[in-house]
């Protein structure tokens, strides 16, 4: 099937099996020194490429149920499950699903491991868990103001929203690398609104979107939470981020 004739959400979890294949950062899973340093109370966990996510930003991790929405991988849900959280993942990618159970086996511990797809209704009861944790992947779907009403209804009152994003600057510059920068992109950036931009970029990057903080801030806000910390990242290295930050990740809360 000719990828113009497939969902883009499809694509994508494709492109990130692929990406996982090759070596993919964000697909590597934590070590045995790893998840014991968890257990004995040293670690931290990403929203973004760089900044640890401040340890008092969570609640008490022992019977916490917490959510790691596009989360799979092997990398932040071994670290809370050790930590005694009750987790569950939800993510499109069968490899970082693989991942999730390798490291459960591996380090004897359960978790509830979903295959789902976000832009969907989440195949969960309302007022479920007490914390989600949402690392930068909305820029895989078109539509966040679905995904942040998703999480209100299934965090229960008083539960916490923690989410990454990017900030789109990354969409503006095609090569990364340039000095000085030339902006060739616009956004919003969107691929499926632009033929020739998806069939220039789709074999590498999958079908990615630009989101405007009135998507990532003002969304959240309008499902109903409360913003309670902000902070911005960059990458840890190359061009771009010696001269924007291109991240940002919000703790948020769904008041009682």
């Amino acid at each position: 099937m000719d990828k113009l004739d497939k969902k883009y959400q499809e694509i994508n979890a494709e492109t990130i099996d692929n990406w996982i294949e090759d070596g993919w950062v964000w697909g590597v899973p934590i070590s045995r020194e790893e998840f014991a340093a968890a257990k004995a109370g040293k670690w931290d966990v990403l929203l973004t490429p760089s900044k640890p996510v401040p340890h008092e930003w969570f609640a008490p991790f022992a019977g916490m149920k917490l959510l790691g929405l596009a989360s799979g991988g092997g990398q932040q849900m071994p670290v809370f499950a050790a930590l005694g959280a009750d987790c569950t993942v939800l993510d499109y990618s069968d490899k970082q699903l693989e991942s999730e159970r390798m490291v459960a086996e591996r380090e004897g511990y359960e978790i509830n491991v979903v295959k789902g797809d976000m832009t969907k209704r989440l195949p969960f009861d309302d007022d479920t868990f007490d914390l989600i944790f949402h690392p930068v992947s909305n820029c895989y779907i078109e539509d966040v103001y679905h995904v942040w009403n998703e999480c209100y209804r299934v965090l229960k009152k008083g539960g916490i929203l923690l989410a990454g994003m990017d900030n789109g600057i990354n969409f503006l510059f095609e090569d990364h690398d340039a000095e000085p920068l030339v902006v060739t992109g616009k956004v919003p950036y969107n691929p499926l609104k632009d033929r020739a931009l998806f069939e220039r970029t789709v074999a590498e990057d999958g079908v990615q979107f630009s989101h405007t903080m009135e998507e990532q801030i003002g969304g959240q806000l309008r499902a109903g939470l409360t913003l309670t910390d902000i902070y911005e990242d960059r990458e840890p290295e190359g061009n771009l981020a010696k001269h924007f930050p291109q991240y940002i990740a919000t703790r948020s809360v769904k008041k009682g």
